[in-house]
């Protein structure tokens, strides 16, 4: 599978890195819910992921589109081996935004989490911090 440029696969420890640039929007999101959505299918195997936003700075989303997803992805991923997802970001917005996914996963089998701190989320995931650093 081809990945767009923002995204990386590393399988042998089953993390995806999402590294959005610039816009954050419905089309940015549905893009990268289309690749975890790919994967899932395609391997059957879980993986954690990990969404560094510090390159992000506009942010174009609406509670009831973030809902939305959250409980679409809540139940696709119903029934399957927990998973990490782990969010760096700074922007109040995005924070605002993914406290709000925090939230709407909680009981689910995606264990959502918010960092300012790289290295705080590296530890969560449980791989070396230069595996997240930007590239």
């Amino acid at each position: 599978m081809k990945l767009p440029p923002e995204i990386e696969f590393h399988e042998d420890i089953r993390l995806l890195i999402y590294r959005p640039k610039g816009l954050i929007n419905e089309d940015t999101v549905n893009k990268i819910i289309a690749v975890i959505e790919e994967i899932e299918a395609a391997t059957r195997e879980p993986f954690n992921r990990f969404s560094d936003a510090s390159e992000a700075y506009e942010v174009e989303l609406n509670f009831r589109y973030v809902i939305e997803v959250s409980l679409h992805r809540r139940q696709a991923h119903a029934g399957r081996v927990p998973v990490k997802s782990a969010i760096l970001t700074t922007d109040s917005t995005l924070v605002h935004y993914a406290r709000l996914l925090v939230m709407l996963t909680e009981g689910s089998s995606i264990k959502v989490r918010v960092f300012a701190d790289r290295k705080e989320a590296a530890e969560w995931l449980g791989v070396p911090v230069e595996l997240l650093a930007p590239s």
